[in-house]
């Protein structure tokens, strides 16, 4: 068995065998796999500190920046705004997801997802962005998601989708001009919207799996 292959089984059994220490070893490992593995294992045994799961969004591997923030989504601290500027694509995803599994999110956190829903170059950011607009349903974001409407057919249904969670006037008309539009998608969502024998509820998003 390999090196790496033999800490990846570590860094999991230390959950199980409830030893930290092990799982505290295997973070300055080599193998992003094993660092990621030893975080879970720390959070499962509620040994997961906020300065180490802090210094875990600065690690070299996307995919442990990633996991970092996963871990995040459910803690009491603070998404850090600066995770939003990561430069791989699917860190910044995950942590527009973990923005909108916050229970009380700041001002900052929410014009942060206006900003990504509006102007990062990947879709799938801008649409994560939106569903956790949504999934916050604060009226910050309302003009955000209208003008998500605009945006590609994905980010459109999402759009569309998010607006359930807004009570403003601007959402029926948005959802009216939506029966007209191109992607049909859009037209049922917007249609069970405005039917009010029917309920829709809000589609959660969470990181794609890789």
């Amino acid at each position: 068995m390999d090196p790496n292959t033999a800490n990846r089984r570590k860094a999991i059994l230390s959950r199980h065998l409830g030893d930290y220490k092990l799982a505290i070893s295997l973070l300055d490992d080599k193998d992003a796999k094993v660092r990621g593995a030893a975080l879970s294992s720390l959070e499962k045994l509620g040994k997961l500190s906020g300065k180490i799961l802090e210094e875990s969004f600065y690690d070299p591997s996307p995919e442990v920046r990633k996991r970092a923030i996963e871990l995040l989504a459910k803690r009491p601290e603070e998404i850090p705004l600066n995770v939003f500027d990561d430069g791989d694509s699917l860190v910044v995803e995950t942590a527009c997801w973990a923005a909108g599994e916050k229970e009380n999110p700041t001002h900052e956190l929410i014009n942060q997802l206006c900003f990504i829903a509006d102007s990062h170059t990947d879709q799938l950011c801008r649409e994560a962005a939106v569903a956790a607009l949504g999934s916050i349903g604060s009226p910050m974001g309302l003009e955000t998601v209208l003008e998500a409407l605009k945006d590609k057919p994905a980010i459109r249904r999402r759009a569309a989708i998010a607006l359930a969670a807004f009570d403003d006037p601007k959402v029926d008309e948005a959802l009216k001009k939506s029966l007209n539009d191109r992607d049909w998608q859009v037209r049922q969502i917007a249609e069970d919207l405005l039917d009010a024998s029917r309920v829709i509820s809000p589609v959660d998003i969470g990181p794609r799996p890789h």
